[in-house]
């Protein structure tokens, strides 16, 4: 049996109307998973945030493209409105110095969001790029912009690392770092992604208060008459796909499965997120069975290529199924060991 994704349809567009309440906007961040961009795209009325032009052959319709500039030129701006794609976030004062050049050139009218930079509680490890401009620099952009022509909707963009849980005091942030004038230039507030899901490493507990804060910010919002955009990617995509693999080899308490983190769940070695498997033990009912926990190893010769370090399964043998629940984000691959891009089946 060779592995494979499967991605439910049903569970795509349940994780989607969860979150369809929330805002006046979803986009959907389609570098998370591309097969579920075609599914939203066929059966719903969302957006979709890009950061690539090589990931939009994925998109029918790029007028419902939010597009997340990097470092690009003119000729690039121009080839994007050709697709008409209108709606843009730039990060930085060059970036959008190149934009405004290209409009005062071109009789187009576009709809504008300037990131904003965030400081993040989490450790400074020198991994993590911060994007985004100072509040300085965004009070005074959009001070500047306000009046531009060709500038429809403004906005101001943020996001927060997925599965950060801690740094959800959205309306007191925006509220201390956006002046009051400000406030009232604008008329859209992004707050990106951030939405997390359910992992073996995960504290689902905090969800329920993440949910009351961005309906607290909406409401906040609401009586500034700004509107909210929210960009789940990983809420969407990851409960909607399951990882299905064989185990090939069992030795003492180490399980190896047919397939590798490198070419199916590098959230492991990125984020790190652990994949829930179908019918693990909890601690207490391996305890009454007297089940010892098993590390769950990719096929690779790299000591990194962990699924899980300990999970408790109850008498699992070679030629098993191991099915990874939650596998539907980040399911990337790479060429490490000329490993093979692994299929995805989309079902009802």
């Amino acid at each position: 049996m060779n592995p494979k994704f499967i991605i439910s349809k049903s569970k795509v567009l349940e994780q989607y109307n969860k979150v369809n309440n929330l805002a006046d906007f979803v986009s959907y961040s389609s570098k998370t998973n591309q097969v579920v961009t075609k599914i939203l795209e066929k059966e719903v009325n969302c957006m979709f945030s890009v950061h690539s032009v090589n990931e939009l052959k994925h998109n029918q319709d790029c007028s419902r493209v939010i597009f997340l500039a990097q470092g690009w030129n003119e000729e690039e701006i121009k080839s994007l409105i050709e697709r008409r794609i209108f709606w843009f976030v730039v990060d930085n004062e060059s970036d959008l110095e190149v934009l405004l050049n290209f409009l005062k050139k071109n009789d187009v009218k576009i709809n504008l969001l300037l990131r904003l930079k965030l400081k993040e509680l989490s450790v400074r490890t020198e991994r993590y790029f911060v994007f985004g401009m100072t509040s300085a620099v965004i009070n005074k952009r959009i001070r500047e912009l306000r009046n531009n022509s060709k500038i429809h909707i403004l906005g101001v963009h943020f996001h927060r690392k997925t599965q950060n849980m801690a740094e959800w005091k959205l309306q007191y942030e925006l509220s201390n770092i956006l002046e009051e004038d400000v406030l009232e230039m604008i008329d859209l507030i992004n707050i990106g992604g951030g939405l997390p899901s359910e992992y073996a490493n995960t504290n689902v507990n905090v969800f329920s208060g993440i949910f009351a804060k961005i309906k607290e910010l909406k409401d906040w919002l609401q009586q500034k008459d700004i509107q909210l955009m929210i960009e789940p990617g990983r809420f969407i995509a990851a409960p909607a796909g399951r990882l299905v693999t064989q185990i090939i080899s069992i030795h003492e308490n180490n399980i190896i499965v047919n397939a590798s983190v490198y070419n199916s769940d590098m959230d492991a070695v990125i984020v790190p997120v652990k994949l829930l498997i179908k019918n693990e033990l909890s601690q207490e009912e391996a305890n009454e069975k007297g089940v010892q926990p098993f590390v769950i190893k990719g096929v690779t010769p790299c000591s990194m290529d962990l699924f899980r370090y300990r999970v408790y399964l109850d008498n699992p043998k070679v030629g098993d199924s191991l099915v990874f629940l939650n596998a539907g984000a980040y399911n990337f691959t790479t060429n490490f060991c000329d490993l093979e891009e692994i299929e995805t089946e989309v079902v009802e």
